[in-house]
């Protein structure tokens, strides 16, 4: 069989459902289709100091876990739902083999802007401003910002079960400019996805990933702090993240 051919809708889904039956010829049509989706995706791994062969490995766990837990119910091509599953497989790995990884002087930072913001808080009974917590703890606003940052959780809409990879954003899906299966699966997802949220949700999103503009940037725009854009932002993308499951 060659690994080039993409499957129609139809037989997808009904390669899926004799799969999810048992049926380990049908796994094995669907895995053979899909490789290619999956080496297109790996190749945004190389280079990150994990071999080419892993990388491959762990793609296609990612496929085979799309595979496994697809709805043929949802109203998307199985595609689609694979690329975040490939994807995070991958960025799981680096995350769990501790490949990402914060500075201690950064982590003791963010402890101390918490710290205050905790405080600030009990005390005025509204959240404070970056400006503010840098002020109260001697601080560069740049630095107590990256702090926070860092002690956040910050999500993809590419992960479904696992953490993010802060060199990977949602713009890093749609810039590539190439008309490959995986980049259109991307943007048609991401299309979908920003059309279920609602304007002010849609409004941030857009600002951050879109017109590049800073957490700051976007509270100010928007007439409230950044820290709350920071929350606002993560709720948002675990909404996103959610809806691809």
């Amino acid at each position: 069989m060659n690994e080039y051919v993409p499957l129609g809708q139809e037989e997808t889904l009904k390669l899926i459902e004799l799969s999810q039956s048992g049926n380990e010829n049908a796994k094995e049509k669907l895995i053979v289709h899909n490789i290619a989706l999956v080496k297109s995706i790996v190749k945004k791994y190389v280079g990150k100091g994990i071999e080419y062969d892993d990388l491959y490995q762990l793609g296609c766990m990612g496929l085979v876990k799309a595979i496994s837990n697809f709805d043929v119910s949802f109203n998307v091509r199985f595609s689609t739902y694979a690329v975040p599953m490939i994807a995070g497989e991958i960025k799981r790995f680096m995350r769990d083999d501790g490949m990402i990884k914060v500075s201690r002087s950064l982590k003791e930072l963010a402890i101390k802007a918490m710290s205050s913001q905790e405080k600030f808080l009990a005390q005025n009974g509204h959240e404070a401003t970056i400006s503010e917590i840098a002020k109260d703890i001697d601080a560069d606003v740049e630095d107590v910002m990256m702090a926070l940052e860092s002690a956040m959780p910050h999500m993809s809409i590419y992960e479904p079960v696992y953490e993010s990879d802060s060199e990977i954003a949602i713009v890093d899906k749609i810039a590539d400019d190439s008309m490959s299966e995986s980049g259109m699966v991307d943007r048609i997802m991401l299309k979908e996805l920003l059309a279920t949220l609602e304007a002010k949700e849609r409004q941030i999103i857009v600002m951050r990933y879109f017109q590049d503009k800073t957490q700051t940037e976007v509270a100010k725009a928007m007439g409230v702090s950044q820290v709350q854009i920071s929350r606002l932002e993560n709720k948002i993308l675990e909404k996103m993240r959610k809806r691809v499951m």
